[in-house]
């Protein structure tokens, strides 16, 4: 069996990346500092500001934890889409909610999806055939919302709904082609 892509992690590519993902990070905290500076239309107080930054911190530790899990290009991959999947969904339904106005049960109900992500991902013990299950699971998990913003007469959140579920199908793709190298 011929090896997949791989890099590797002393390269200065990889620093710069890592730092870029970092300092993107903090970017987008300050980003609302300054927009408060300007209009009342973002108003954050200390519980927003410690909420987004666990959750960016929580972002870049999961796309490290795949950096050091696997030196295939595809694994790594996978790793970044999916966080980036779990990632918009969780910001998007603690700003505005996915479904309706934020405080609904459907709503609460869309943060079990990267839940499903996270638990798949433990029992997969990060392993990339078991990983592709995963984030197959998952996608199935947030496409039940599919049908539930239909039916909640919220057309508009469908399409959100489903770049995400197409993020996390693609997470799975990247991560089955990882496993068929090895």
């Amino acid at each position: 069996m011929r090896p997949g892509p791989s890099v590797s992690d002393t390269t200065d590519g990889w620093r710069r990346w890592r730092f870029a993902m970092w300092a993107g990070a903090a970017a987008l905290l300050v980003l609302p500092l300054i927009a408060m500076r300007f209009t009342r239309e973002v108003d954050w107080d200390g519980v927003d500001f410690l909420v987004a930054g666990g959750l960016l911190a929580a972002a870049c530790g999961a796309v490290e934890l795949g950096l050091s899990l696997s030196r295939d290009l595809r694994y790594r991959a996978a790793t970044g889409v999916g966080v980036l999947a779990g990632l918009l969904l969780v910001w998007a339904n603690l700003a505005v909610g996915v479904i309706g106005d934020g405080a609904s049960a459907v709503n609460l109900a869309v943060f079990a999806v990267p839940l499903v992500a996270f638990v798949g991902a433990c029992v997969a013990r990060f392993r990339a055939r078991g990983m592709a299950i995963a984030m197959g699971v998952t996608a199935i998990a947030q496409a039940v919302f599919l049908p539930l913003a239909a039916g909640a007469g919220d057309a508009a959140a469908m399409v959100p709904i489903g770049v995400i579920v197409v993020l996390w199908l693609a997470s799975a793709a990247l991560f089955l082609a990882a496993a068929r190298v090895r």
